[in-house]
């Protein structure tokens, strides 16, 4: 895809505009229809406004009766208080609507990013379309919803233009001639001049984000000693106010763009209106106007100009916003990669056990110039028990990932019992999964949520079953809340802290609760001191014996109890075999063991020895 600062919007304004209209017809009508209604009382304030003085003056020129003099301001008292009445509780109630759409499309936005094809996730852009389609939804001002007070300015501003003009027709046609050109030659100097001032609210969003990255730093304790140890005070105070100096420049560079921009506008007003006035004034000078039309006449090309400028600004703001929906749009439509909905069922079957089968598999990331994976043929058997062991950065994870069906091979095939898995509906696969990863997550919630991953139909005798197994029973149950403690201190104050073991039997339950028959742990327990890591890994073993199960480590604390061991070394499959098998072997697995075991033997003395 295009770089999103140069590509072009998607969908032009009106495809937009027809968007966001049939979006509220399906989540909330009450939008258009309380669009049309302002309107309806915001013309009727305007013609109150403009026939009101004229009207009153017309009557006391005429030499009107008190009684109809009255009646005539109570009319126009009563039409404005009602009509801006109902307009001020309009605006009053109309947000929740707005709100009730955008926050639609927010949902729709969460929804793609959680269930999109994993490989989008790190695809440069879909990330850049994701950051706009936040942005378009992120506050009120934001596009999804601020383009609602601008089609109903733009509705209202065309009304008005069309009610005045007919109006001012009843006059000399120069002057309508003069308003319009007036006005859009101030409109086209004012747009100009916006285009220069975004360059500098551009500069000076830069130059703030440096200021306050400077002023955290200086704030961040974890920066406190080295700005003491390599004196970085007066070097951080000049660059700061460096900045600061090219920050008044900016701001002062970006005042004298409006303070033009408004000298032009006024100064052409004041031609507009010297003009205008001028030429009413003649004509009541040669009694072809009353002083009443006068009034009426001059109010009308003020408010004609602002239909006018209204009209236009609102246009080039639709046009703003339409490229923000569009935006948000396209990441909507983004493609996908795997088959979801048009994917075969693959219901996963209680009891039953699946074989995974790499043929020929090779995996490049994009933009890489060489393979993580090369020719990788694999086949995991029924309920085998497979360490996948390596150094950092031989493509342990990765292999990972395409089994799991985050990625599709580059070349070859995934097979599950057999068949390719982009038949599948992706996250059908996904339901066979269990798994533990090394950047696992955990959500600001109760024990029982973290162990059911839902909040809805938690079987909470299952839940108890598989902390159980898991080996944190008797911790859980000393807590003041049991299951419904809380985790999270960033969220609930009384949230409760696991440490780095209890973590793991926690994941350990989480992946026992789903019963997938295939279960994966990705590294886990690197944090973990190797004996604490050992047990564990013994404790999945055997909790997960009827399962097919796949362990990955740069450690070798998960391979004695293994079926088979795969080493992996610069993507390819470089020996395998059972634990004793490769000892025996002697090459670079036995080399990585015999290393390693010297410091789970180093640590066992050492808890001896405090034991004693």
């Amino acid at each position: 895809m295009k770089n999103l600062d140069k590509q072009k919007a998607k969908y032009g304004v009106w495809n937009n505009v027809c968007y966001m209209i049939a979006r509220a017809w399906k989540d909330c009508k009450i939008v258009l229809i309380l669009i049309l209604t302002w309107i309806g009382f915001d013309i009727s304030i305007h013609l109150f406004q403009l026939f009101a003085v004229p009207v009153i003056l017309n009557k006391i020129e005429t030499q009107a009766s008190l009684k109809e003099l009255l009646k005539t301001i109570l009319f126009f008292t009563i039409g404005l208080t009602l009509a801006g009445a109902n307009q001020a509780y309009i605006k009053r109630n109309q947000r929740f609507g707005r709100i009730t759409v955008r926050m639609g499309i927010i949902m729709d936005i969460h929804d793609k990013i959680s269930c999109t094809s994993y490989s989008n996730l790190e695809e440069p852009s879909f990330i850049k379309l994701q950051e706009k389609a936040k942005q378009a939804t992120l506050r009120n001002s934001e596009a999804t919803e601020a383009i609602w007070d601008t089609l109903t300015d733009l509705l209202k501003n065309s009304l008005g233009f069309f009610l005045y003009l007919s109006l001012l027709a009843r006059i000399n046609i120069f002057i309508i001639l003069l308003t319009i050109s007036t006005a859009s030659i101030s409109y086209l100097l004012t747009a100009q001049a916006n285009k220069k001032r975004l360059c500098y609210e551009n500069k000076i969003v830069g130059l703030y984000h440096k200021l306050n990255y400077i002023s955290t730093q200086i704030q961040d304790r974890t920066f406190a000693k080295d700005i003491r140890i390599f004196n970085m005070k007066h070097w951080l105070s000049n660059l700061y106010q460096s900045f600061l100096k090219q920050l008044q420049h900016s701001y002062l560079r970006r005042e004298s763009v409006y303070f033009k921009a408004d000298l032009t506008e006024n100064i052409l007003n004041f031609i507009r209106g010297m003009i205008a006035y001028l030429y009413l004034i003649t004509l009541v000078l040669q009694g072809s106007l009353h002083v009443s039309e006068f009034l009426l006449y001059f109010s009308a090309i003020s408010g004609f100009t602002s239909w006018i400028t209204g009209f236009l600004s609102g246009l080039a703001t639709l046009h703003r916003q339409s490229i923000d929906i569009s935006f948000a749009r396209e990441f909507l439509e983004y493609p996908e990669t795997f088959r979801f909905k048009d994917g075969e069922k693959l219901e996963p079957i209680k009891g039953k056990q699946y074989e995974i089968e790499l043929q020929d598999v090779s995996f490049r990331y994009p933009q890489a110039k060489q393979n993580t994976l090369s020719h990788i043929n694999l086949k995991i058997q029924k309920g085998e028990k497979l360490a996948l062991v390596g150094l950092n950065g031989v493509g342990k994870t990765t292999l990972i990932k395409l089994i799991c069906g985050f990625y599709d091979p580059t070349e070859g095939q995934v097979r599950l019992n057999g068949q390719d898995i982009r038949k599948y509906n992706r996250m059908d696969y996904y339901r066979h999964f269990s798994a533990v990863f090394q950047d696992f997550s955990l959500f600001a919630g109760s024990i029982a949520l973290n162990v059911a991953q839902t909040e809805q139909d938690i079987d909470m005798e299952k839940v108890k079953q598989a902390i159980e197994k898991a080996g944190l029973k008797e911790k859980i149950e000393r807590l003041p809340l049991n299951y419904s403690s809380s985790l999270g201190k960033e969220v609930y104050e009384d949230a409760v802290e696991l440490s780095g073991g209890e973590m793991q039997r926690l994941l350990l339950a989480r992946a026992l609760y789903k019963e997938a028959p295939i279960i994966i742990l990705d590294e886990p327990t690197s944090a973990l001191d190797p004996l604490v890591e050992s047990n564990l890994y013994q404790r999945y073993h055997e909790l997960t014996k009827d399962c097919t199960s796949i362990y990955i480590s740069h450690r070798l604390a998960s391979t004695r109890f293994c079926d088979r061991v795969i080493l992996l070394d610069k993507g390819e499959i470089k020996e395998e075999g059972t634990h004793e098998s490769l000892l025996s072997a002697n090459g670079e697995y036995a080399y990585l063991y015999n290393i390693q075991s010297q410091y789970y033997q180093e640590q066992k003395r050492k808890e001896k020895g405090d034991k004693k």
